[in-house]
């Protein structure tokens, strides 16, 4: 075993030296204010990638979207996501116990979709006082839990018109937006069109060491500020960090093909091992879920071996495992990954 290969997340990435210079030589002044001129750049940009009026930069996917919740809704109020949505697994808890919102599930489709006539059925009658407001629907793309998979425009704008129609917004947590836009061959404005807010992620495929930026209307953004600073997500002097999410958008894009190229590479190399169902066809992005079920072991037990072998990724459930393709893997490392997950699954 020559040296590890780590699947475990795209939130692993290490900036490549050129942004580490970036934001070695930031400008820098105190964001709190408006005056760090990096953030403002940072933010200016997010604006042209995401096609909204405004963006604030904050300090990772989870604080922006409880923001956005929290910008969007009043306590008491209800908002309606997906029963794989990384709000509900992956947050905390936070909008329940720091936004004050209810929230109510609908089961993720395959696709990572929701099927807009359960989002329907789900929605409140707001002329019963006993009703919470059903006042905001959010999506992910490209879905986590449901294998990386992308949500296109047209159906965003089918579960916008939707939530507009019942006097909700929706908001679309893009942690991965990017992903989903190469995916798509289409700009990431045009993923994020119909939501009225979205969150995207640097510190994932982007590479980035921190950092994440909600987009919205200069209304929303404004509100949103205020939140973002009782949160703890006024950080003064942040040009530091968002240089390396600007570097990332200017440089770090187009790249994110290649992940999902080794993606199917992998894909493909492990659907071939006696133990793992997977379908290959399924994987858009750089996200990879398997199972092991036919092996008659459970996850954990495979991803104990995979570890010992120099293989590292999460157990997903009972019989899922996850592997994901980011920037500082080469084809080399998915070739190998595939040899030593197939010893691993000879040896169950």
């Amino acid at each position: 075993m020559s040296h590890q290969i780590d699947l475990r997340s795209d939130t692993v990435t290490l900036p490549p030296p050129e942004m580490r210079r970036a934001m070695y030589e930031a400008e820098l002044g105190d964001d709190v204010e408006g005056e760090d001129p990096t953030v403002n750049a940072l933010q200016a940009r997010a604006v042209e990638f995401s096609g909204k009026e405004d963006a604030l930069f904050v300090s990772s996917g989870t604080q922006g979207n409880l923001v956005a919740i929290m910008t969007h809704c009043t306590r008491g109020d209800e908002i309606v996501v997906g029963d794989q949505a990384h709000i509900l697994h992956y947050e905390v808890g936070g909008a329940s116990a720091l936004a004050g919102v209810q929230v109510r599930t609908v089961p993720n489709q395959l696709d990572g979709t929701l099927d807009p006539e359960a989002v329907v059925a789900v929605i409140r009658d707001r002329e019963d006082v006993h009703n919470p407001f059903t006042r905001l629907i959010c999506l992910e793309n490209t879905h986590n839990r449901c294998g990386g998979t992308v949500l296109t425009p047209a159906y965003t704008k089918q579960i916008s018109d939707l939530a507009h129609a019942n006097s909700a917004a929706l908001h679309l947590d893009g942690a991965r937006l990017f992903n989903a836009a190469i995916a798509l061959g289409v700009p990431a404005a045009s993923v994020a069109e119909y939501a009225d807010s979205v969150t995207f992620c640097a510190s994932k495929g982007l590479s980035a060491p921190v950092g994440s930026v909600l987009c919205g209307t200069h209304a929303f953004i404004g509100r949103a500020r205020r939140w973002r600073k009782m949160l703890g997500g006024g950080m003064r002097q942040a040009g530091v960090i968002a240089a390396g999410a600007l570097y990332a958008l200017d440089h770090m894009v187009e790249r994110l093909a290649d992940d999902h190229q080794l993606a199917k590479l992998l894909a493909e190399g492990l659907s071939d091992i006696p133990g793992i169902d997977l379908d290959p066809s399924r994987v858009q992005t750089n996200i990879i879920i398997f199972s092991v079920a036919p092996s008659g072991r459970d996850a954990a037990m495979v991803q104990e071996r995979l570890a010992a072998r120099g293989v590292l990724c999460h157990a997903m459930g009972p019989v899922s495992v996850r592997y994901v393709t980011h920037y500082g893997l080469e084809r080399a490392d998915v070739e190998q990954a595939v040899v030593r997950t197939a010893a691993v699954m000879r040896e169950l």
